[in-house]
C-alpha cells in the first residue's frame, strides 16, 4: 500500500462544480489573476545550479513583470526587478548568462554591483548625487528551498515563507538531495493555446490517466493517487506497476532504472508530484527532479516553463533512465495539451453547463477553492460586466 502523507478524506457531500465557464475567457478576470494570484504568490525561477558562479544570472518575464536572479561575489543568490532605475530598460537582455563583475544597462550604461547597489551612472555630472542604495535595483522577495529559487513580485503576499509552505512535504522530499543536483538540459518553455486554468485542471487529477495517458497507465496504473490542495500544497504518488512494460519507453525504463540506495524503500520505485499553488509542480523520480509551471499570456494562450535536474555523479543507468522518463513525460504533456484544448474550447459553447467532478478529481475542486479565496468573484455563476470585475471583486473581498 502506497503511503499517504496527510489525512485527506474526501467529504461525503462536497460541491462537485468547477469554476464557471466564463472565468476561462474573461480578459478582466485575467488582470485580477495576474495581480492577486501570480504576482503576490511564490514562483519558481530555477535552481541554484543554474547560476553556480559569481555573476551568473537568470531572468524570467511573466505576467507583465521581469525578474532578474544573480549570484553575487559573496555567493549569495539575490532577486531584483530586471529594470534600470534610470529609464526602466532591461538591465540584462538574455534569459541566462554571466555578467562578470557588474550589471551594465545596455541603454545608457548605468552600472550596478552584483548585490544590486548602483555603482555609477554614465556621465555622472549630469545628475545630482545619487544614493547607491536608493537608486539600486529594486529587490524581490527571494527564498531558496531545497535548491529551488522562489521569488515573489509583490512583497509580502498571502502565502507564508516557502519553508513554512513546504513543511508538510519537506521530510519526504529531503531524501532526494535536490539541492546538490545539476541541470540536465536547461530551462525549457512552450506555448499552448488554452487558458492557464485548463492546464492546471488537467494536471490536478489522475482520473484521466487510465484513458488518456497509455504510457503512465502502463508505468504505474492503479497505484496512482492524489492528495488534494491543503494550505497551498498538494501531492500525487505512484509506484511502478509490477506488470509494466507494454510500451517501449516504459519497458526499458523499469528495466534500466536503478534503485537508489539513498532513498527509503517506498520511494525507490516512485514518481511523486508536489503541487504548489497557484501554478507550479515539483516532481521527483528516483533518477531526477524537475519543476514545471504555467503563466497566462492571454485568456487563450499559456506559457509552459520548466527544467529537469540530475544527480551530479549519475551513472550511465541513471542517465538512460532520466532520458526514458523524459520521453514518457514528453508524450504525457502532448496528450494533456490536447485534452486541455478540448475542455477549454467547450466553455465558449452555450451548451456548456459546467463541470461535474468525480471523487478522483477532488484536487481540481481544492485548487479552485484556493482561487475563489483570492478571487471571490469566481463564486458568481453568471459573468459580471467586464468593466465591473475589479470593483466587484474588491467589494466581495472586503466582506470575506
Amino acid at each position: 500500500m502506497n503511503p499517504h502523507l496527510r489525512d485527506v478524506a474526501i467529504p461525503n457531500d462536497w460541491d462537485r462544480r468547477g469554476l464557471p465557464g466564463w472565468s476561462y475567457h474573461s480578459d478582466a478576470l485575467l488582470e485580477l489573476e495576474k495581480e492577486h494570484v501570480f504576482r503576490n504568490h511564490w514562483q519558481i525561477v530555477g535552481h541554484v545550479s543554474d547560476i553556480p558562479n559569481a555573476g551568473d544570472y537568470l531572468t524570467m518575464d511573466v505576467v507583465g513583470e521581469r525578474a532578474l536572479i544573480v549570484r553575487g561575489k559573496d555567493g549569495v543568490v539575490r532577486g531584483f526587478n530586471n529594470m534600470c532605475r534610470h529609464r526602466g530598460s532591461r538591465v540584462v537582455a538574455d534569459s541566462q548568462g554571466n555578467c562578470k563583475n557588474a550589471l551594465v544597462c545596455p541603454f545608457h550604461g548605468w552600472v550596478y554591483n552584483l548585490d544590486g547597489t548602483l555603482r555609477g551612472a554614465a556621465r555622472p555630472r549630469s545628475f545630482p548625487d545619487l544614493d547607491k542604495t536608493e537608486f539600486g535595483l529594486m529587490p524581490l522577495d527571494l527564498e531558496v528551498w531545497m535548491g529551488f529559487i522562489f521569488i515573489r513580485f509583490r512583497n509580502g503576499g498571502p502565502q507564508p515563507s516557502v519553508a513554512e509552505l513546504m513543511k508538510p512535504i519537506e521530510p519526504e522530499f529531503a531524501h532526494y538531495n535536490a539541492a546538490d543536483m545539476v541541470p540536465s538540459w536547461g530551462i525549457w518553455t512552450q506555448k499552448t493555446p488554452v487558458n492557464w486554468k485548463s492546464v492546471r485542471d488537467v494536471d490536478n487529477e489522475g482520473y484521466h490517466v487510465a484513458m488518456a495517458h497509455p504510457a503512465l497507465q502502463d508505468l504505474y496504473g492503479a497505484t496512482y493517487f492524489d492528495e488534494p490542495f491543503i494550505n497551498g500544497v498538494s501531492r500525487s504518488f505512484a509506484t511502478y506497476n509490477p506488470h509494466a512494460g507494454r510500451r517501449w519507453s516504459v519497458k526499458n525504463y523499469v528495466k534500466i532504472a536503478p534503485e537508489p540506495t539513498h532513498l527509503p524503500d517506498y520511494l525507490k520505485k516512485a514518481w511523486v508530484y508536489y503541487g504548489i499553488f497557484p501554478n507550479a509542480v515539483i516532481s521527483v523520480m528516483p533518477e531526477s527532479v524537475q519543476f514545471y509551471q504555467e503563466f497566462p499570456l492571454s485568456t487563450g494562450q499559456t506559457l509552459l516553463r520548466g527544467a529537469i535536474y540530475r544527480y551530479r555523479d549519475e551513472s550511465r543507468e541513471q542517465a538512460a533512465a532520466r532520458y526514458l522518463s523524459f520521453r514518457i513525460d514528453r508524450d504525457t504533456m502532448s496528450e494533456d495539451v490536447q485534452l486541455s484544448v478540448w475542455s477549454n474550447e467547450s466553455m465558449l459553447s452555450e451548451a456548456f453547463e459546467g463541470f461535474y467532478l468525480s471523487d478522483l478529481e477532488y484536487g481540481v475542486r481544492t485548487h479552485h477553492d484556493h482561487l475563489r479565496k483570492m478571487l471571490p468573484v469566481l463564486g458568481l455563476e453568471t459573468a459580471p460586466e467586464e468593466k465591473d470585475m475589479w470593483n466587484l471583486n474588491d467589494a466581495l473581498r472586503s466582506r470575506s
